[in-house]
């Protein structure tokens, strides 16, 4: 079964055919889910000679009913619009790309895997918000929990390393990328995890500001006249990394320019550790013991100097500086022999991840 693979992000849209053994047989990365690129796109992709047997479509959030991998009909896609608000910098383009998919490629199945879809049997300590029961409920107010599609493989291939079963060990996955999140995992499922109702709460991200005090947004509102629109704007596009250094959003720009003394460049990257720190020991307290700490999304795997800092300050969870320096070229321990904790690097791999929910769906019915 050759399946397509369709990874939407904020303004990008990238295309994965999969073989059977996972080989990528062709390929696309355009700017965004419309436009004259995109339509080419898939026109090249439906009028090929590839066979296509099916459509994987990542989806960021599912929703209080969606929590496991569905096939897309009408009726799922009208459910998908009611949760686009929840995710507004990747919802609302991803289902774009969905109705594009659907037109060029209608005779074979599209299949939703979802991000949240891992945390959802997260135990109800760790779902619930402290907050009335009429709220809750009128509301649908929970915990969600994101990056599910990353987590799921790094799990598996963090168990491959350190040589045991994953539905025995207790692991902490951290995933940094443009969006960051950690997350507990105990015995094969996630107990506990930094995002929440949005991708907005949790760590310091690229661009996003992570948690910040709600007391802080209602005296904006009231105090100062900042409407909904702005906080929102602001909170997803202008903040993180990017507000921090004023410079860019990219860990691999500010770490060239604390090199040459750049202040709000080395505050930025100070922040972000901290805050990574700070959600990594939280997770760890919803676990009996640590048997890995593991890295993946685009700064994880690719941002030596990030992965040093944030272990280097948590000696108290038994992790230590003096990782193995460089990036390696697939799933490795990058700790020295004698940790007491294992540090594990594995790169993303939320597309064959997709692609093997998209074959075990399609295998049930």
């Amino acid at each position: 079964m050759n399946v397509l693979v369709v990874d939407t992000g904020s303004a990008s849209l990238h295309l994965r055919v999969l073989g059977p053994d996972d080989e990528v047989l062709a390929q696309a990365d355009v700017g965004g889910a419309d436009g004259p690129q995109t339509d080419r796109a898939w026109r090249d992709l439906a009028a090929g000679d590839l066979p296509i047997s099916a459509v994987g479509h990542r989806l960021v959030h599912g929703g209080p009913r969606l929590s496991q991998p569905t096939v897309i009909d009408d009726k799922v896609r009208a459910e998908l619009e009611g949760v686009a608000k929840l995710a507004p910098l990747h919802v609302p383009q991803a289902l774009a790309a969905l109705d594009e998919a659907r037109t060029a490629l209608p005779d074979v199945p599209h299949v939703a895997c979802f991000d949240t879809a891992f945390h959802a049997d997260l135990p109800e300590a760790a779902r619930m918000y402290a907050l009335p029961a009429e709220w809750r409920e009128r509301y649908g107010l929970r915990r969600y929990g994101f990056h599910g599609l990353s987590y799921a493989w790094a799990l598996g291939h963090a168990a491959e390393l350190i040589g045991r079963p994953v539905d025995e060990i207790q692991v902490v996955l951290t995933h940094l990328g443009g969006g960051c999140s950690a997350c507990a995992v105990r015995e094969g499922r996630s107990v506990d995890t930094t995002m929440g109702f949005t991708p907005l709460e949790g760590l310091v991200m690229c661009r996003r500001s992570g948690s910040v005090d709600p007391g802080l947004l209602l005296w904006l509102q009231t105090e100062h006249g900042l409407d909904a629109d702005e906080i929102t704007q602001t909170l997803n596009r202008r903040s993180g990394l990017a507000g921090l250094s004023d410079i860019s959003d990219d860990t691999r720009d500010l770490v060239r320019a604390r090199v040459s003394g750049d202040a709000a460049a080395a505050l930025a990257l100070d922040v972000f550790t901290h805050y990574a720190r700070r959600g990594i020991a939280a997770m760890a307290a919803s676990l009996d013991r640590l048997d890995a700490l593991v890295f993946t999304g685009e700064i994880g795997e690719d941002q030596p100097e990030v992965r040093e800092e944030i272990c280097a300050g948590l000696g108290v969870l038994g992790l230590s500086a003096g990782l193995i320096p460089g990036n390696p070229s697939g799933p490795a321990i990058v700790s020295g022999p004698d940790a007491d904790v294992p540090v594990l690097v594995v790169p993303t791999g939320e597309v064959p991840q997709i692609a093997a929910e998209v074959r075990a769906t399609l295998a049930r019915l």
